[in-house]
């Protein structure tokens, strides 16, 4: 017996010999349905609440219970609760914004930066939290910076070194939500702190290198104010910047000047408006134009203070034996060169201030947690040689 196969061409039968014959079954032009929670509940036999659990409480659940539940979720597609409607019903985003008001390049590029970020991380996920980089870089308005803060879906925000009147940073403080500040600034009522003692650290250091000898002393600084300025800090300047943590460490040198019998306005300051080795370089450069009889470097940050290295070897002055240079921060290449710095725990900072914002009892009381650092004496810095070097070239 012969078979045949059935081939429809436009309406119209036709048969091909020496084939088998397969009726085609139509196909349902409704698309399968996706499973919900409450399908999933009742295909299962178990309440809502349970389904739900699976997902966002798996300790209420056996392990063979919620195994069962995803497995037949991963069966029928359901993808798990949907964390729009979740946010919406708890009130809870599920996240933690970190407000910077560097570009966020600058957090994955500058060492202290990256170590805060890590710690704070680290807190976030042992709280089953998001983390949020605000894009806060310079340049906006206060309407523009407005509308970056409130599109942010957080629950509170941790604030990493911000200047007093920068426009996020009253953003923020308009949205009435939990906050915890790193480092700067100091006198936002409500927000606990997480900080070290500036001051403190940075006359202990200066205090050392005028031990050492050193009485003609630079210091190199970040930025003071939020405009753009690259060269000597006047008086003026150095009263009224908007980052008190520059502001500080500079106290602190002044300090350890006065206690010594020396006149603070001897000090050459040299600001520079980007956080780089290659500011660092020409800042240095700047301050020995300045005062060609500097035997010592001091640095608000390491960075600068790797610049500065970096100077010294491009004009072959020996570190340090006619220039001595410390550094602030403690990075990692700081401590491989065996600079000369005070060593501040940015990591903790980043899990503290993690840790203060989202313990499950905030209270909304405000805390103050100061945290240690240590004066490490480096390679690169000795007692200055009793001759003046020459003029800088």
């Amino acid at each position: 017996m012969e078979t045949v196969s059935v081939v429809h061409w436009w309406g119209r039968a036709h048969t091909h010999p020496g084939t088998q014959y397969r009726p085609v079954m139509p196909r349902s032009s409704q698309p399968r349905r996706q499973a919900t929670l409450a399908s999933l509940a009742a295909e299962l036999k178990v309440s809502r609440t349970t389904v739900s659990n699976a997902y966002n409480r798996p300790d209420q659940l056996s392990a063979e219970l919620r195994a069962r539940v995803l497995e037949a979720a991963k069966r029928r597609g359901y993808p798990g609760p949907d964390p729009v409607a979740r946010s919406l019903r708890t009130r809870k985003a599920g996240a933690v914004g970190l407000l910077l008001t560097e570009a966020l390049s600058y957090s994955f590029r500058d060492p202290a930066a990256m170590s805060f970020l890590a710690g704070l991380s680290e807190s976030c996920e042992e709280a089953g939290e998001g983390l949020l980089l605000v894009p806060a870089g310079p340049g906006r308005d206060d309407v523009d910076a407005a509308a970056v803060v409130q599109q942010a879906g957080v629950d509170g925000f941790v604030v990493y070194s911000v200047a007093d009147n920068d426009p996020h940073l009253a953003a923020v403080v308009e949205r009435r939500l939990p906050m915890v500040v790193c480092d700067q600034p100091r006198q936002i009522a409500g927000a606990s702190l997480v900080g070290i003692d500036d001051r403190g650290a940075m006359r202990e250091l200066a205090e050392h290198m005028i031990s050492l000898g050193h009485t003609e002393i630079g210091v190199l600084c970040m930025r003071l104010g939020r405009d753009a300025r690259n060269g000597p800090a006047d008086a003026e300047r150095l009263r009224s910047p908007d980052f008190p943590v520059q502001r500080e460490r500079i106290a602190g040198v002044q300090d350890a000047l006065i206690a010594a019998g020396l006149d603070p306005q001897s000090l050459t300051v040299v600001e520079s408006s980007e956080h780089t080795t290659g500011a660092g370089h020409a800042a240095a450069e700047r301050a020995l134009a300045i005062n060609p009889r500097t035997t010592a470097l001091v640095c608000t940050t390491d960075v600068l203070a790797l610049g500065a290295l970096e100077f010294a070897r491009w004009r072959g002055i020996d570190v340090p034996a006619e220039l001595s240079v410390t550094g602030f921060d403690g990075v990692p290449e700081a401590l491989r060169v065996g600079l000369t710095t005070v060593q501040q725990p940015a990591e903790e900072k980043g899990r503290r201030a993690g840790a203060l914002l989202l313990r499950p009892s905030h209270s909304g009381i405000a805390t103050v947690e100061m945290l240690d650092t240590e004066l490490l004496r480096g390679r690169t810095s000795a007692p200055p040689r009793t001759w003046p070097r020459g003029p800088a070239e």
